[in-house]
């Protein structure tokens, strides 16, 4: 059985994960927790998440935190953080994992769906930097993590509004990594491959698209969300002190 790392700077440490109810989100959470971090996450699946409060109570030395709120709402997005920093305290790592990757055909895409789309994929990742700036600057320094996707670099289509979101992500990560950097804080992107989440299970692999996967990764085994938690709790780890700007991909070698 494999051992995985445990990080004595995150014991204790405030950490805030954006979508955090389901899929890679949960087990972002799970394992923040395990590592003793007192841990918040923002979502809008209310059940998913008050169970997952739940299953993870007396799973660590934190119980985590959970506020719902509509991520592409600025000022519901300020709220939320405000909350679970009266719970937390103050941040000093934020994961922006939450996603929409809605498929949707160019033809029917309309500005309303678009703009909800760029909302929650990136537009959130800034509003959610900015909010949580002054409690990392007052703390000397904490770590941004902004999740992308290997998706654009892969020229998939079918969903242009998610994929021209992620493609700004890498962006948006190298100028907050410049303007961040001097307070100490390191803002870097985590680019997952094809992840086996329940979601992705549910609606689009086959055994085409496991084809797919086995043709197209170098190791051919199934990336998990674990694999992607594994590579956030480093990230948001003292161990990755002068890691920032850079994209850290973990998709078999698909990308």
């Amino acid at each position: 059985m494999p051992a995985f790392a445990h990080y004595p700077s995150l014991r204790d440490r405030s950490i805030l994960i954006t979508g955090g109810a389901t899929g890679i989100g949960a087990t972002l959470v799970e394992a923040f927790v395990a590592q003793g971090a007192r841990v918040g996450f923002i979502d809008l699946a209310v059940a998913e998440g008050d169970a997952l409060v739940e299953r993870l109570s007396g799973a660590g030395l934190h119980a985590p935190h959970f506020v719902t709120a509509d991520l592409g709402d600025v000022a519901a997005l300020r709220a939320a953080i405000a909350t679970l920093r009266e719970h937390i305290g103050p941040i000093e790592a934020l994961l922006n994992n939450a996603a929409n990757d809605k498929r949707h055909a160019v033809e029917e895409t309309t500005p309303e769906f678009w703009d909800a789309s760029v909302a929650v994929n990136i537009k959130h990742q800034f509003f959610a930097a900015q909010a949580v700036l002054p409690d990392m600057k007052a703390a000397g320094g904490g770590s941004i993590i902004n999740f992308g996707s290997i998706s654009w670099y892969l020229r998939q289509g079918g969903m242009p509004a998610y994929t021209s979101s992620k493609a700004a992500v890498q962006g948006l990560t190298r100028g907050l990594a410049r303007d961040f950097g001097a307070h100490g804080i390191r803002v870097n992107t985590l680019v997952p491959g094809w992840v086996m989440t329940e979601k992705q299970l549910r609606l689009w692999v086959n055994e085409e698209t496991r084809q797919e996967i086995a043709r197209s990764q170098c190791i051919n085994a199934p990336v998990m969300p674990e694999h992607i938690a594994h590579m956030a709790l480093f990230l948001a780890a003292d161990d990755s002190a002068m890691c920032t700007a850079q994209n850290f991909v973990v998709d078999g070698g698909w990308a």
